[in-house]
């Protein structure tokens, strides 16, 4: 056995040593078939696999990027950019449109597309198309870590990349899309990541230019595709969208949602604001920062005296038991301890913010719900399941010492089939 992991061992060890050095190779090919004679040529090998490490290879290869001057260098560097801080892998033909974009345009051209062979050609060799995925990579894991590290090479990264999003989602050609029936994306490939996630480059780094391009967004009722596209990529509630309502997503809505706080304020404090106005799908503002675990969004939009923070969403859960069921300390103690809160208040499966903390094993939060005395430790929900029985058919073993530690706790309480938590516990 001693043998066979030495041997493999060994085997990784020269393999990644393999790639460490044809990377620094096939990095500084150019560099090396410009000596002249093959001595030299060996010369410079040796240098650069012996003295050199990747940083100062992917350093070297981004000086020629820049030094190809003109569009190749926009285009190599742009890029980098994407590749390195995108919220998702993107596909070839994503990045080549998102490429094409100019920013505040009302038009997308096609003419101004790139093919992913120039754009390869203009990354010399950082980029690769990983077939197998169907999407574009940098060359290795290092180059993420080294530009990540280079702040100063992108500038204001996620500003540009919320501006070209909203650029897109703007365009004639995207408005021209039906809300109805599925758009076909080969026309508008860049469409789903837009919608999906404009939302957090902004909210990394939000532009003013990109706050004019998203109250723009906000203003256009007939532009519904982006609204139904990110409201279909949360599995959770996509079931219930009413499209005919798409329009009511509204502006602060879609702040909540991404948790861009900037934007919340500008809208609390528009005259006329509705803070509780239900959605296409029936969530407020509030549940949308809950959902996704805002604290500072739900922190400001508790400040409001007309809140209503205890309604069920379209998911049938209130802000709290959302909250309980993520396991989100900070958003449950938010919510606890206000007067308008119940913290006994059941969703639809009558299942309390307790059950829900339960549900998924979150001990803090247990702890922290049951330090507020008038929360009942044994409603059941719409199986008879309590708490306890509950953390014990899930094999919470913490969660179960916490519930029994408690005097009010009963032990015995069965479900509809008359099975108690001794019973799955065993």
């Amino acid at each position: 056995m001693y043998w066979h992991w030495h041997w493999a061992s060994s085997l990784k060890l020269s393999t990644d040593t393999y790639i460490f050095r044809f990377l620094l190779v096939s990095l500084n090919i150019d560099a090396i078939l410009r000596e002249t004679t093959i001595y030299r040529r060996r010369q410079k090998l040796n240098a650069m696999t012996d003295g050199l490490g990747l940083g100062d290879a992917y350093g070297a290869t981004l000086n020629r990027i820049e030094g190809q001057g003109g569009e190749k260098a926009r285009l190599g560097m742009a890029a980098l950019m994407w590749i390195s801080h995108s919220e998702r892998p993107l596909k070839p033909d994503e990045l080549c449109h998102a490429l094409a974009v100019e920013i505040g345009s009302p038009n997308l051209n096609a003419d101004n597309v790139p093919s992913i062979g120039t754009l390869l050609s203009c990354c010399q060799g950082l980029v690769v198309v990983d077939k197998k995925a169907s999407t574009v990579r940098l060359i290795h894991f290092t180059l993420q870590e080294y530009l990540k590290a280079r702040v100063e090479l992108f500038g204001a990264a996620h500003a540009t990349m919320a501006e070209t999003c909203l650029s897109y989602l703007n365009s004639q050609e995207v408005k021209a899309l039906s809300a109805g029936p599925p758009p076909d994306l080969r026309s508008a490939p860049f469409l789903e990541y837009s919608s999906v996630y404009w939302g957090a480059h902004a909210k990394r780094d939000l532009s003013n230019c990109a706050k004019i391009l998203a109250l723009k967004l906000f203003d256009d009722y007939n532009n519904q595709i982006p609204t139904k596209i990110l409201l279909e990529a949360q599995k959770y509630y996509s079931p219930n969208i009413d499209s005919a309502k798409l329009h009511l997503f509204g502006g602060l809505h879609y702040a909540s949602f991404f948790g861009i706080v900037e934007i919340v304020v500008g809208f609390l404090e528009a005259e006329g604001c509705d803070i509780n106005r239900e959605d296409c799908i029936g969530n407020t503002p509030l549940g949308w920062a809950a959902y996704n675990g805002h604290e500072d969004v739900v922190e400001i939009l508790l400040g409001r005296g007309d809140i209503s923070p205890d309604r069920l969403d379209m998911g049938g859960q209130t802000p709290l038991c959302c909250a309980a069921r993520d396991g989100r300390g900070g958003l449950v103690e938010m919510l606890l301890w206000r007067d308008d809160i119940d913290p006994n208040k059941q969703d639809i499966y009558r299942q309390t913010p307790l059950y829900c903390a339960t549900q998924n094993g979150h001990q803090g939060v247990v702890k922290m719900l049951l330090g507020r005395g008038d929360v009942d430790p044994n409603i059941p929900d719409e199986y008879g399941r309590t708490p306890l029985y509950c953390a014990a058919l899930n094999g919470y073993e913490g969660v179960v010492r916490v519930l029994l530690g408690r005097d009010d706790i009963n032990p015995n309480g069965s479900n509809n089939y008359s099975q108690t938590p001794l019973y799955y516990a065993a």
